[in-house]
């Protein structure tokens, strides 16, 4: 693949990997820099760590043979697909890393590697899509995943990472099937000092209504609807969510505005499945990759851009009420890279 390149040291790129300085600032960062609380892109990259290990740390190894041939295009292929990346996204960033090296007269293992995290970062940017809550009042968000992908945690911390942005938040326990998900529920509820609607029992569909109903009364800015964990292969249980979002839309023809799918980062390529199979029953419109301090499958990012390219709303490394935070590729790719 490279045997067409001729040395061309003046053209070549230099390892460092640009730092994104226009990044939004907000509450958290600010909090971060004033209190001296390790910064959100120290932690993204601490809980990046088991990927980097099996990505970046061999992708160091390999570049640092000093010379660029076949042999190395063919491990870093095989370093790809060993990282969770997937064949297609993998023959995707190996033909563009091409075209970028034959354009720019890359022949340098630094060179490489620099082209190489360039091309994942163009491949991962369609997926940084801000979620923008303010469209409607109150804004429903709609989350949805399989049991113990993080649904309950992620939504006490998306609750105080809108109250941080000074924006009231109410929880609808529509988890009717699982006790402890109500309390724990609760539990963030009270740790933010946000009402939470729940029932001991009953219809989830219900409970939503109620709430967005007491959303509307109270001037509240979001809804957070929680819903029972299920897998894409019990059907009946996605007949059901599909119905919970219908009944919603009865209540309010626009709602839900957002329909999260929370995504455990362990699952790997099992998560593209999930993917189509939720799209299917709710029509998902963004991503929340969690437990990525627990994985060493982040390359599933690149995965998902192919072949499900969902906006990753959010993502999350550690247990922090504060490690939940918008996805951003930069960041993501420096992180992975380093």
């Amino acid at each position: 693949m490279f045997g067409f390149l001729k040395k061309n040291p003046a053209s070549t790129a230099g390892t460092a990997i640009d730092t994104a300085a226009d990044l939004p600032a907000d509450t958290a960062l600010v909090a971060e820099a004033t209190t001296g609380k390790p910064s959100w892109r120290q932690r993204l990259k601490i809980g990046l760590a088991r990927t980097r290990a099996q990505f970046g740390g061999k992708l160091k190894t390999l570049f640092a043979r000093g010379k660029v041939d076949d042999e190395l295009l063919d491990d870093l292929e095989a370093l790809l697909l060993t990282s969770d990346v997937g064949l297609d996204a993998t023959q995707h960033l190996l033909y563009h890393l091409k075209m970028r090296a034959k354009r720019d007269h890359i022949d340098t293992p630094e060179g490489i590697q620099h082209a190489l995290s360039e091309t994942m970062y163009e491949l991962l940017l369609p997926l940084e899509e801000p979620l923008d809550v303010g469209t409607h009042r109150p804004f429903i968000i709609m989350l949805a995943g399989v049991n113990g992908a993080g649904k309950t945690t992620s939504i006490g911390k998306l609750a105080k990472h809108y109250q941080a942005q000074g924006l009231s938040v109410l929880l609808a326990a529509g988890d009717t099937f699982r006790a402890a998900a109500r309390e724990q529920l609760q539990t963030w509820g009270e740790r933010n000092n946000v009402t939470v609607i729940s029932q001991q029992s009953g219809d989830p569909a219900a409970v939503i209504f109620d709430a967005m109903a007491a959303a509307k009364a109270r001037g509240i800015d979001i809804v957070l609807a929680d819903t029972a964990g299920r897998l894409p292969t019990q059907l009946h249980l996605m007949d059901e969510i599909a119905k919970v979002r219908r009944v919603i839309q009865k209540a309010e023809p626009s709602a839900p505005h957002e329909t999260l799918l929370v995504i455990d980062a362990t699952f790997g390529q099992n998560a593209l499945q999930q993917v189509m199979a939720f799209d299917k029953a709710i029509n998902v419109t963004g991503l929340v990759l969690t437990k990525l301090d627990g994985s060493a499958k982040g390359g599933v990012v690149a995965a998902i851009s192919r072949q499900c390219p969902k906006p990753i709303r959010f993502i999350g490394v550690g247990e922090g009420i504060d490690d939940l935070r918008p996805f951003r590729a930069r960041e993501f790719v420096d992180a992975l890279f380093e």
